[in-house]
Protein backbone atom coordinates (compact mmCIF):
# COMPACT_ATOMS: atom_id res chain seq x y z
CA UNK A 1 0.00 0.00 0.00
CA UNK A 2 1.33 3.46 -0.91
CA UNK A 3 1.92 5.81 2.03
CA UNK A 4 0.42 9.23 1.26
CA UNK A 5 2.41 12.15 2.68
CA UNK A 6 1.79 15.87 3.14
CA UNK A 7 4.84 18.14 3.51
CA UNK A 8 4.61 21.46 5.37
CA UNK A 9 7.63 23.77 5.30
CA UNK A 10 7.96 27.49 4.56
CA UNK A 11 11.15 27.07 2.48
CA UNK A 12 10.60 26.15 -1.18
CA UNK A 13 13.94 24.39 -1.51
CA UNK A 14 13.27 22.21 1.54
CA UNK A 15 9.82 21.19 0.32
CA UNK A 16 11.25 20.36 -3.10
CA UNK A 17 14.06 18.31 -1.59
CA UNK A 18 11.78 16.37 0.73
CA UNK A 19 9.35 15.70 -2.11
CA UNK A 20 12.12 14.39 -4.38
CA UNK A 21 13.45 12.06 -1.68
CA UNK A 22 10.06 10.67 -0.73
CA UNK A 23 8.64 10.37 -4.24
CA UNK A 24 11.72 8.31 -5.14
CA UNK A 25 10.57 5.65 -2.66
CA UNK A 26 8.46 2.88 -4.25
CA UNK A 27 5.92 2.87 -1.42
CA UNK A 28 5.63 6.61 -0.66
CA UNK A 29 3.78 9.36 -2.52
CA UNK A 30 3.70 13.07 -1.66
CA UNK A 31 0.10 14.13 -2.24
CA UNK A 32 0.44 17.81 -1.28
CA UNK A 33 2.72 20.42 0.23
CA UNK A 34 2.12 23.66 2.11
CA UNK A 35 4.22 26.73 2.85
CA UNK A 36 2.41 27.73 6.04
CA UNK A 37 0.62 26.10 8.95
CA UNK A 38 -2.89 27.22 8.11
CA UNK A 39 -2.71 25.76 4.62
CA UNK A 40 -1.17 22.58 6.00
CA UNK A 41 -4.10 22.07 8.37
CA UNK A 42 -6.67 22.70 5.63
CA UNK A 43 -4.98 20.31 3.20
CA UNK A 44 -4.46 17.63 5.84
CA UNK A 45 -8.10 17.68 6.92
CA UNK A 46 -9.29 17.52 3.33
CA UNK A 47 -6.86 14.94 1.95
CA UNK A 48 -6.35 12.81 5.10
CA UNK A 49 -2.74 11.78 4.28
CA UNK A 50 -1.19 8.84 6.10
CA UNK A 51 1.64 11.02 7.40
CA UNK A 52 2.13 14.78 7.79
CA UNK A 53 5.75 15.93 7.73
CA UNK A 54 5.66 19.28 9.52
CA UNK A 55 8.34 21.94 10.01
CA UNK A 56 8.44 23.35 13.53
CA UNK A 57 8.77 26.99 12.41
CA UNK A 58 6.23 28.26 9.89
CA UNK A 59 4.07 31.36 9.36
CA UNK A 60 0.36 31.46 10.16
CA UNK A 61 0.51 28.46 12.52
CA UNK A 62 3.76 26.95 13.78
CA UNK A 63 4.44 23.23 13.94
CA UNK A 64 3.14 22.93 17.49
CA UNK A 65 -0.26 24.36 16.60
CA UNK A 66 -0.45 22.31 13.40
CA UNK A 67 0.35 19.18 15.38
CA UNK A 68 -2.19 20.03 18.08
CA UNK A 69 -4.96 20.57 15.56
CA UNK A 70 -4.17 17.43 13.56
CA UNK A 71 -3.04 15.00 16.25
CA UNK A 72 -3.79 16.51 19.65
CA UNK A 73 -5.65 14.78 22.50
CA UNK A 74 -8.91 16.51 21.58
CA UNK A 75 -8.82 15.32 17.94
CA UNK A 76 -11.33 12.52 17.35
CA UNK A 77 -9.52 11.03 14.35
CA UNK A 78 -5.87 12.14 14.68
CA UNK A 79 -3.38 12.08 11.83
CA UNK A 80 0.20 10.87 12.09
CA UNK A 81 2.55 13.87 12.40
CA UNK A 82 6.34 13.82 12.21
CA UNK A 83 8.08 17.06 13.19
CA UNK A 84 11.19 18.17 11.28
CA UNK A 85 13.58 20.96 12.25
CA UNK A 86 17.03 22.34 11.59
CA UNK A 87 18.08 22.40 15.24
CA UNK A 88 18.34 19.30 17.40
CA UNK A 89 17.68 21.38 20.53
CA UNK A 90 14.84 23.49 19.17
CA UNK A 91 12.88 24.85 22.12
CA UNK A 92 9.56 24.06 20.47
CA UNK A 93 10.11 20.35 19.81
CA UNK A 94 9.11 19.20 23.28
CA UNK A 95 5.84 21.10 22.93
CA UNK A 96 5.19 19.52 19.53
CA UNK A 97 5.72 16.03 20.93
CA UNK A 98 3.41 16.85 23.82
CA UNK A 99 0.88 18.03 21.25
CA UNK A 100 0.80 14.60 19.65
CA UNK A 101 3.69 14.31 17.17
CA UNK A 102 4.82 10.73 16.58
CA UNK A 103 8.45 11.50 15.85
CA UNK A 104 11.16 14.06 15.37
CA UNK A 105 13.77 14.40 12.64
CA UNK A 106 16.53 16.77 11.71
CA UNK A 107 16.39 18.07 8.15
CA UNK A 108 19.85 16.65 7.52
CA UNK A 109 18.84 13.17 8.69
CA UNK A 110 19.31 11.72 5.22
CA UNK A 111 16.98 9.95 2.76
CA UNK A 112 17.07 6.57 4.50
CA UNK A 113 16.12 7.86 7.95
CA UNK A 114 13.50 10.19 6.46
CA UNK A 115 11.81 7.31 4.66
CA UNK A 116 12.07 5.17 7.77
CA UNK A 117 10.40 7.85 9.88
CA UNK A 118 7.53 8.15 7.41
CA UNK A 119 7.01 4.39 7.28
CA UNK A 120 7.20 4.11 11.06
CA UNK A 121 4.63 6.87 11.56
CA UNK A 122 2.30 5.33 9.00
CA UNK A 123 2.51 2.00 10.84
CA UNK A 124 1.90 3.58 14.23
CA UNK A 125 5.44 2.63 15.30
CA UNK A 126 6.90 6.09 15.81
CA UNK A 127 10.57 6.65 15.14
CA UNK A 128 12.65 7.69 18.13
CA UNK A 129 16.24 7.98 16.97
CA UNK A 130 18.59 7.32 19.92
CA UNK A 131 21.04 10.05 18.86
CA UNK A 132 18.38 12.72 18.44
CA UNK A 133 14.93 12.30 19.93
CA UNK A 134 15.86 10.39 23.06
CA UNK A 135 18.61 12.89 23.86
CA UNK A 136 16.31 15.82 23.21
CA UNK A 137 13.53 14.40 25.36
CA UNK A 138 16.01 13.78 28.16
CA UNK A 139 17.30 17.35 27.95
CA UNK A 140 13.84 18.90 28.04
CA UNK A 141 12.77 16.59 30.83
CA UNK A 142 15.78 17.75 32.84
CA UNK A 143 15.40 21.44 31.97
CA UNK A 144 11.71 21.58 32.74
CA UNK A 145 11.73 19.45 35.88
CA UNK A 146 11.23 22.39 38.29
CA UNK A 147 8.24 23.81 36.40
CA UNK A 148 6.68 20.54 35.33
CA UNK A 149 3.88 18.80 37.20
CA UNK A 150 5.05 15.44 38.56
CA UNK A 151 4.26 12.54 36.24
CA UNK A 152 1.50 10.39 37.67
CA UNK A 153 2.26 6.75 38.38
CA UNK A 154 -0.31 4.33 36.94
CA UNK A 155 -2.95 2.80 39.22
CA UNK A 156 -1.95 -0.62 37.92
CA UNK A 157 1.83 -0.81 38.54
CA UNK A 158 4.14 -1.77 35.71
CA UNK A 159 5.53 -5.28 35.75
CA UNK A 160 9.28 -5.85 35.80
CA UNK A 161 9.23 -6.79 32.10
CA UNK A 162 7.14 -3.73 31.21
CA UNK A 163 9.69 -1.56 32.99
CA UNK A 164 12.44 -3.13 30.88
CA UNK A 165 10.50 -2.61 27.65
CA UNK A 166 9.72 1.00 28.62
CA UNK A 167 13.39 1.84 29.11
CA UNK A 168 14.36 0.32 25.76
CA UNK A 169 11.64 2.33 24.03
CA UNK A 170 12.91 5.52 25.66
CA UNK A 171 16.39 4.74 24.42
CA UNK A 172 15.14 4.58 20.85
CA UNK A 173 15.09 0.85 20.25
CA UNK A 174 12.82 -0.62 17.57
CA UNK A 175 10.52 -3.56 18.25
CA UNK A 176 12.99 -5.95 16.63
CA UNK A 177 15.86 -4.54 18.70
CA UNK A 178 13.81 -4.78 21.90
CA UNK A 179 13.00 -8.40 21.13
CA UNK A 180 16.69 -9.13 20.60
CA UNK A 181 17.83 -7.18 23.68
CA UNK A 182 15.35 -8.88 26.00
CA UNK A 183 15.32 -12.29 24.28
CA UNK A 184 11.57 -12.25 23.69
CA UNK A 185 9.41 -12.53 20.57
CA UNK A 186 8.13 -9.63 18.49
CA UNK A 187 4.56 -10.48 19.40
CA UNK A 188 5.49 -10.34 23.09
CA UNK A 189 7.08 -6.93 22.60
CA UNK A 190 3.89 -5.66 20.97
CA UNK A 191 1.82 -7.08 23.81
CA UNK A 192 3.93 -5.27 26.39
CA UNK A 193 3.77 -2.02 24.41
CA UNK A 194 0.00 -2.23 24.21
CA UNK A 195 -0.18 -2.84 27.96
CA UNK A 196 2.15 0.10 28.66
CA UNK A 197 0.10 2.46 26.52
CA UNK A 198 -3.08 1.32 28.25
CA UNK A 199 -1.67 1.70 31.77
CA UNK A 200 -0.03 5.07 31.10
CA UNK A 201 -2.72 6.51 28.85
CA UNK A 202 -0.11 7.04 26.13
CA UNK A 203 -1.08 7.36 22.47
CA UNK A 204 2.26 6.35 20.99
CA UNK A 205 5.89 5.44 21.67
CA UNK A 206 6.96 9.08 21.93
CA UNK A 207 4.64 9.59 24.89
CA UNK A 208 5.96 6.40 26.49
CA UNK A 209 9.51 7.74 26.12
CA UNK A 210 8.57 11.13 27.53
CA UNK A 211 6.94 9.52 30.56
CA UNK A 212 10.02 7.36 31.13
CA UNK A 213 12.25 10.46 31.17
CA UNK A 214 9.86 12.44 33.34
CA UNK A 215 9.81 9.66 35.95
CA UNK A 216 13.61 9.29 35.90
CA UNK A 217 13.51 5.75 34.58
CA UNK A 218 16.39 6.52 32.20
CA UNK A 219 19.54 8.61 32.71
CA UNK A 220 19.13 12.35 32.13
CA UNK A 221 21.82 12.27 29.45
CA UNK A 222 21.80 8.93 27.63
CA UNK A 223 24.76 8.20 25.39
CA UNK A 224 24.30 8.04 21.61
CA UNK A 225 25.62 4.52 21.44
Amino acid sequence: MTIRVLIADDQDIVRTGLRMILDAQPDIEVVADAADGRTAIELARRLRPDVCLVDIRMPEHDGIEVTRQLAGPDVDDPLAVVVITTFDMDEYVHGALKAGARGFLLKDAGPELLAQAVRSAANGDALIAPSVTARLLAAFSDIGSSARSPAVEPIDPLTEREEEVLVTVARGRTNAEIADDLSISLSTVKTHLASLMNKLGARNRVELAMWAYETDRVPARPSDT
